[in-house]
């Protein structure tokens, strides 16, 4: 999976799998998540939000299944 770099505090990079609706978030602290099933309007909207951290709190964390690497 392709990654970009994003500007954030928190998050150094992320990545999406349109096949198999994939969302890979690397944080500055090196951790990894990936969450799963989400669809490419939500990953698309991470990317254009102005705060990334608040758009993954708000509109990600919870409501998506996840595995932290």
């Amino acid at each position: 999976m392709e990654r970009k770099n994003v500007q954030s505090s928190n998050i150094r990079s992320i990545g999406y799998d349109k096949e198999l609706k994939i969302l890979e978030v690397v944080f500055k602290s090196s951790a990894i998540y990936e969450y799963y099933g989400v669809p490419q309007n939500i990953y698309q909207g991470l990317t254009e939000a102005p705060s990334k951290g608040k758009f993954l709190n708000e509109q990600i964390k919870g409501k998506y299944g996840y595995e932290k690497n």
